[in-house]
């Protein structure tokens, strides 16, 4: 059984093929009535002539192994085809032209399109069931930079979808394992693009996922950072942590897309704002100096400690004194966001301090340690992570050389950064940005205080007057 009808579309020299009358909605083909010349179980063939236009039609092709038939690999949402209805993924092309293309490569196929003027005349015989898929409403960030120009594996070039780190992407179809379809967050008309799937990505970044192979290249991210062949002792923290579990965590984690939601600012319920950054790079000063900007709305926490309070210290005031017995227990439950050993006592922050000045109506100002993130970046806290940056080497010397800052490493002794320093400030913060860059919400790089630290307070204003994307858990468990 035949079935024939017309089509104006296009092509071009890739694998797409193009559409003009789609994007006026015209696409309605008047079909002639069918004609049975032939038995029942013969196949049913549609007869689509394409002529050409400019916009792309959005589908690709591929080579059927088995049958040595060529096959139209995917329909992408959004396309001139998707729009029509006319062609499905899974329809077997047969015919171009005329010319039989059984056994005969994609690349075959668009040479033979490549090269010819005026109507194409298409024979396909539709896939046995054919159900249109529903377009998703999937929103995910991405947390990895793509270019499909230069991907080896997508199916076709032209057919992919290019992104930045940072994008919200809409994922309208997952049927394909390795290459999902999307279209970037609020391009509503535009055609959906390939990008890989999230096993596809996972399984590319396994095998460059182990950090000390990428120090001993001295490269992290495709960046050239400098390492310390030679690590000097540490100075010892008040605040350490020491949780195995999460050392695990941050190595394993592959962070390719995550699902994001719309989190809409609430009037008193203000998201704490945590600094992340390596020692010496200043995100301590840029939180005195945001705190001290206004005390009446931002607050920092109060540490726990076991160690005997002093005649003059008042409890709840710069510490919260407790027995160490009682400390350990909220460890082992889990109720502490970081925590250490110093001098045999023991210090921690304990999470219900920072729910404490969430629910009074305070902005909760951390810079915890970045393991920490863990047990802070949840639903119920709804943390925003900015991270602070150095500048490069040369910036990082002049500009604290020329503000006579002192040196964050030696609590014993007042001094300048030494070259060793400066170095591993660098180090420090391209190792941060490689553990935990996909949890970043935004970036201040430290090149000047002053301006860092306006920067600071505009994002600051942003976040509690402008809807963010935020983990999808977040605003479900809202």
């Amino acid at each position: 059984m035949y079935v024939s009808f017309m089509v104006i579309i296009t092509f071009t020299q890739s694998l797409f093929l193009t559409h003009d009358l789609v994007a006026k909605k015209d696409f309605d083909p008047a079909l002639p009535e069918i004609v049975h010349d032939g038995d029942d179980d013969e196949e049913t063939v549609k007869i689509v002539q394409l002529v050409k236009s400019n916009e792309p039609l959005g589908a690709t092709i591929k080579y059927d192994e088995r049958t040595g038939a060529i096959i139209i690999a995917r329909v992408l949402h959004g396309g001139a085809a998707d729009r029509s209805g006319l062609i499905h993924a899974g329809d077997e092309v047969h015919e171009v032209n005329g010319i039989n293309i059984k056994g005969k490569s994609p690349h075959d196929v668009v040479n033979i399109l490549q090269y010819r003027e005026g109507p194409i005349t298409f024979k396909l015989v539709p896939r046995e069931e054919c159900v249109p898929s529903r377009e998703s409403r999937l929103r995910v960030k991405a947390h990895f930079c793509y270019e499909p120009s230069v991907d080896n594996l997508i199916p076709c070039k032209e057919a992919g979808l290019p992104f930045f780190k940072g994008d919200i992407l809409h994922i309208v179809n997952q049927e394909d394992l390795n290459w999902w379809q999307a279209r970037k967050h609020g391009e509503k008309n535009s055609r959906a693009g390939l990008i890989p799937s999230r096993q596809l990505q996972e399984r590319r970044f396994a095998e460059m996922r182990d950090l000390s192979s990428l120090l001993e290249d001295d490269f992290i991210t495709g960046c050239k950072i400098p390492v310390l062949k030679e690590h000097r002792p540490r100075k010892i923290k008040k605040i350490l942590y020491d949780a195995t579990e999460n050392d695990d965590f941050d190595r394993e984690e592959i962070a390719t897309y995550e699902e994001v939601a719309k989190l809409y600012p609430r009037a008193g319920l203000y998201r704490p704002i945590i600094l992340i950054g390596p020692p010496g790079v200043g995100r301590n000063e840029l939180k005195r100096r945001l705190i001290a900007s206004d005390s009446d709305h931002f607050r920092q926490t109060i540490p726990h400690t076991s160690r005997s309070k002093f005649p003059w210290e008042v409890d709840g005031k710069e510490y919260f004194f407790c027995s160490r017995e009682s400390i350990q227990e909220e460890i082992k439950m889990g109720w502490f966001v970081e925590y250490g050993q110093y001098k045999g006592n023991l210090y921690g922050t304990s999470l219900e301090t920072v729910k404490s000045i969430i629910n009074a109506g305070y902005v909760c100002v951390m810079t915890p340690h970045p393991q920490a993130l863990k047990a802070l970046r949840t639903p119920e806290i709804k943390p925003y992570l900015i991270f602070i940056k150095p500048p490069p080497l040369d910036i990082l010397k002049e500009t604290r050389i020329r503000s006579n800052a002192r040196s964050t490493f030696d609590e014993f002794c007042s001094r300048g950064f030494t070259d060793s320093e400066f170095h591993e400030i660098i180090y420090g913060g391209h190792k941060l940005e490689f553990l935990y860059g996909h949890m970043f919400d935004a970036v201040i790089v430290n090149d000047d205080l002053l301006r860092a630290f306006q920067e600071l307070l505009q994002i600051v204003k942003l976040v509690e007057t402008v809807p963010q994307w935020v983990p999808a858990s977040w605003v479900a468990s809202s």
